[in-house]
């Protein structure tokens, strides 16, 4: 006999109200993703050095012009809140207190990638893109490359250029912002 399942999608809200109850351990690092809760991995040393280099790199260079936004939640939809590395995004006065980051305050997301690049591209990108998020960028690590992805579609960006060491790269919100792909990398 075949039984039927269903699986529970959470929303944002019941996400968040699961969290204020206790559910989780406080030091457990999740992201909700199409209504799926999942634990994100560990990181190394080398993608916090990353993490930590961009910050810097943006904050000197894009002071005033951007809010900075480390390690915390976009909102994408009622059932997606993942947590990329960075987000650049519009400036508030409020720093966003009143309500969290959507995709049409985001400049840039941006999703360093030590070992989670095939989720970060096939399971996370098309939802950036979905979403409306105009730019993400990828920081693979393994291969030492920064993908840039543009355009975003109703599946995918239909722009996607991979930007290699002794290469410049810069937003498409900020193009007269320059940034070497050696100095993000390290």
């Amino acid at each position: 006999m075949r039984v039927e399942v269903t699986k529970k999608l959470f929303t944002v809200d019941e996400y968040y109200r699961m969290g204020e109850a206790g559910v989780f351990d406080p030091e457990a690092r999740l992201e909700l993703i199409e209504g799926e809760i999942i634990e994100m991995s560990p990181v190394g040393n080398r993608h916090i050095a990353s993490v930590i280099r961009a910050t810097t790199l943006f904050a000197a260079r894009l002071d005033g012009k951007a809010i900075l936004s480390v390690q915390n939640p976009v909102l994408l939809s009622q059932y997606t809140e993942p947590q990329p590395d960075i987000v650049l995004a519009r400036p508030r006065d409020d720093y966003y207190a009143g309500r969290r980051i959507s995709p049409e305050d985001t400049f840039l997301a941006i999703e360093v990638s030590d070992t989670t690049l095939r989720y970060d591209r096939n399971r996370k990108m098309p939802l950036y893109a979905k979403s409306g998020v105009s730019e993400l960028w990828i920081e693979n690590l393994q291969n030492d490359v920064i993908l840039v992805y543009r355009n975003p579609g109703p599946e995918a960006y239909s722009t996607c250029l991979t930007f290699q060491r002794g290469e410049s790269i810069s937003l498409q919100a900020f193009p007269e912002v320059d940034f070497k792909v050696d100095e993000l990398l390290g």
